[in-house]
């Protein structure tokens, strides 16, 4: 009888796909156990397995699997079951969802290599095109040569025309190599060959080397390092204490007498805890029993406490309890920046018991991490990492702690799947006993909603921990500063004042503006020319440092032109400002004052979020100067001074949840001041000081915000009254992205009778030359999302079958 498995391929595919498998394999197949599959006409692909049957595909003939990687499931069964419900809830691919999950290392994949065919007949030579010539040539010399080097060669992208032809001609023959991508970390040893340990023989040994009195002072100096030590011994140790050189220990290694070894190690540094009580205040504690008291009827809690009152110590506590347990927890923060701090704050108590996973870790890292928390290893009781985490493959997960849940980061953005790391959070209570923990000062509208329905517990944390106040917000009217000239740059006078009167306290100042670079964009006074990006609809932006005009979208840049493009005027303005603009002015200001910038240009290494931020904590720096990253957790106590440069950046978006992200982005970064016993102050610049939002924040009145918000998203239909849906329709063609975005909406409407917006332009309609459509599905309570999804999903299959647009990217964006 014919046995068959079921395979996630880590491709971009609608289904899984079919597989025979021999019946002595079987047997020992399981579910999310990896396999070398072949697919199309000569690649090879690592599969995830995704069940096994004795039911032979209708349609096409399988190809039988090729190997079998794993001894045990890679992937557990509830990982399998959450990526089938990721797929199913977003509406992408298990494919995507696998990418996702999985570490790069762990999907191994062939690579192509050209050789040249044994039988190559030199006749055919002065029949090959220049190209062909130039791979053959190249083949006389090399043994073979990978598909990038041939790209290389001929200096062009699309090169398989040449390789078939050559092909065709039996000149070259063509195969495919599994490439391993994990290698464990290995540090190079130095020991006496074993030949030398028996007394007669070492006694030989020192004789022979009389005569060479520096090579016999290492073996010597070799013998004392032993004796002292039962660790092994390092190369640079022995050239240190011998007083020599790699070249002496290479001559001893040539003749024998010291041997070089290799042994794996562990990637991930850890320490031991030093504190294992935490110190709760009473309104704390009263929190804590609060939560623990929610969790027994709900398996989500909403903890809502104001800006520094203490939240993490309440984390801290009650992950202890479900460690002692043998428990795992997962806490999630949306930024890198903020795990700098946290892990710091975290290794106190649990020291060895913690990693920590997220982008900027190496794929290496990431895999041992990835296979000590598959392992419940004791070294990964407490993870902390961004939303990527969430796919971890957890053996033992008893909690998920979701600190500013409020965050946008925690929804993918690109590429597929397009996930929330919150919302899957919350779906895995159904596939585990698991308890999740939200906490924020600003909880997301549809939290709060559902927290005060019911759904969730509530905790609120109303005061700030110990004698710390919440600080004193102050609006600054700008239309007003410019007409009476109390600006100094694009600082108020009050604001530069307060900054001197902060800096000669020895207190520091962080100053917040959303926008990283110098300027906007550059115009010309005399015709109005913009430079413009010529793969994006967005003008470029400029950046001092390096010189350029930059495109944030897909990074185009340019030097920074010394005249206008268009009618060739050198009187070329820098119009709107950025972080590097600020850093500069705040230097000319108070030039005796330590400032630095912390955006995404001065992070983008492995360890600069945490130079900067040790720098800050340290009091190496006076003025931070920064984008969102430092509004969001961070905790800073001699901080008693926030400047908003320009909160209308914020305002002004064409964005349903503006008014939501300017309070809570105002609210978290009024909240990094004033953590200790001084009274904090935040002056928040902008042109619009009556605007309700404002006032909300200066008050501090979120019930009345959140009120606000529901009655405007109720009459406009918004969530959390209505589920929204977006696609983005994108092609390199104008008209054919316009033809095709038309037809699938008058296709939809036809189907459903949730309420279709679009399509239209969306505020950049082009971006790496394609040209974007945007459709809005919003879905009442009264229809089944479900029933609309499948809708959706049976248009997208009519759209796909029109040749037309099979070109199309669409792209499904749920729970926009």
């Amino acid at each position: 009888m014919q046995k068959f498995v079921d395979v996630i391929l880590p491709l971009n595919l609608k289904n899984t796909f079919t597989y025979e498998v021999e019946a002595i394999d079987f047997e020992t197949l399981k579910a999310g156990m990896r396999v070398f599959v072949p697919f199309g006409k000569s690649k090879i692909y690592t599969a995830i397995v995704f069940k096994t049957h004795l039911i032979k595909p209708e349609f096409y003939e399988p190809k039988f699997i090729l190997n079998i990687i794993d001894q045990e499931p890679l992937v557990t069964a509830n990982q399998l079951k959450l990526w089938s419900w990721i797929s199913s809830y977003f509406m992408c691919n298990m494919g995507d969802v696998m990418r996702a999950s999985l570490p790069s290392p762990f999907l191994l994949e062939t690579e192509t290599k050209v050789k040249k065919a044994d039988l190559a007949q030199d006749f055919i030579l002065p029949y090959l095109s220049d190209n062909e010539y130039l791979v053959y040539e190249a083949l006389q010399t090399q043994n073979y040569l990978k598909l990038g080097e041939i790209s290389q060669i001929l200096d062009k992208k699309n090169i398989m025309n040449e390789v078939k032809s050559l092909l065709d001609k039996n000149l070259i023959t063509v195969e495919e190599e599994v490439i391993e991508k994990y290698k464990p970390k290995q540090i190079r040893y130095i020991r006496l060959h074993s030949q030398f340990e028996q007394a007669d023989t070492l006694q030989h040994l020192i004789e022979s080397l009389q005569k060479t009195p520096k090579q016999l002072a290492v073996v010597m100096t070799f013998f004392q390092l032993k004796s002292t030590t039962k660790a092994p011994i390092l190369p640079i140790q022995l050239y240190e204490a011998a007083d020599t050189n790699a070249a002496t220990i290479k001559k001893l290694i040539d003749k024998g007498i010291f041997e070089d070894y290799f042994l794996s190690v562990d990637r991930l540094v850890q320490s031991e805890a030093i504190k294992s009580v935490v110190n709760l205040s009473e309104n704390q504690e009263k929190a804590f029993q609060d939560i623990k008291f929610g969790f027994e009827s709900k398996a989500v809690c909403l903890l809502k406490g104001v800006t520094s009152s203490g939240k993490t110590e309440i984390y801290i506590k009650l992950i202890q309890e479900f460690v002692r347990k043998g428990q795992q927890v997962l806490y999630l923060v949306p930024e890198i920046a903020l795990t700098t701090q946290l892990v710091i704050r975290l290794k106190e108590y649990f020291g060895e018991q913690l990693l920590v996973y997220h982008s900027k870790y190496s794929v290496q890292e990431k895999v041992e991490v990835f296979q000590k928390v598959k392992e419940n290893s004791p070294q990964a009781r407490v993870i902390i990492g961004v939303r990527s985490a969430i796919f971890l493959p957890f053996q033992a997960l008893g909690l998920i702690v979701i600190d500013e849940e409020h965050e946008s980061n925690f929804k993918q953005a690109d590429p597929s799947p397009r996930y929330h790391a919150r919302d899957t959070a919350i779906f895995m209570t159904t596939l585990l006993p698991i308890k999740v923990l939200l906490g924020s000062a600003t909880p997301s509208v549809e939290t709060y909603q559902n927290a005060l329905s019911g759904k969730y517990a509530l905790v609120r944390l109303n005061e700030r921990f110990g004698q710390a106040v919440l600080p004193k917000i102050h609006l600054v009217d700008l239309k007003d500063a410019h007409f009476r000239k109390r600006m100094v740059g694009h600082f108020s006078n009050i604001l530069v004042e307060k900054i001197q009167e902060t800096l000669n306290k020895g207190k520091q100042i962080i100053i917040f503006q959303n926008r990283r670079g110098y300027s906007s964009f550059l115009s010309c006074n005399s015709c109005g020319h913009v430079p413009f990006c010529p793969n994006c609809d967005v003008s470029l932006t400029y950046h001092k440092y390096k010189g350029q005009l930059r495109c944030h979208y897909c990074g185009y840049h340019m030097a920074k032109p010394n005249h206008c493009h268009s009618c060739h005027s050198k009187d070329i303005e820098e119009k709107g400002f950025g972080t590097e603009q600020i850093e500069l002015e705040v230097l000319e200001m108070f030039p005796k004052a330590r400032v630095q910038r912390m955006d995404q240009d001065t992070t983008r290494g492995k360890y600069n979020f945490d130079k900067i931020i040790h720098s800050f904590q340290q009091h190496e720096i006076d003025i931070l100067v920064g984008t969102q990253m430092v509004a969001k957790g961070l905790d800073f106590k001699n901080v008693t001074l926030v400047g908003v440069l320009n909160a209308d950046n914020l305002l002004f978006q064409a964005d349903f949840r503006a008014y939501e992200k300017t309070y809570q982005m105002l609210t978290q970064v009024a909240g990094r001041t004033g953590r200790s016993d001084e009274i904090g102050e935040v002056f928040i610049q902008t042109y619009n000081p009556l605007n309700e939002i404002f006032q909300h924040v200066i008050n501090q009145s979120f019930d009345l915000f959140f009120n606000q918000q529901m009655a405007e998203r109720q009459q406009f239909l918004y969530p959390p009254f209505h589920k929204i849906i977006r696609l983005l329709f994108k092609h390199k063609n104008f008209e054919n992205t316009k033809q095709g975005a038309d037809f699938f909406v008058n296709v939809l409407k036809s189907y459903t009778k949730a309420n279709v917006l679009g399509p239209e332009e969306p505020t950049v309609s082009r971006i790496k030359n394609q040209y974007i459509r945007q459709v809005l599905i919003k879905i009442s309570p009264e229809l089944k999302l479900s029933e609309v999804k499948w809708q959706i999903a049976q248009t997208k299959d009519h759209f796909e079958q029109v040749s037309a647009y099979r070109s199309i990217k669409l792209e499904i964006n749920v729970d926009f």
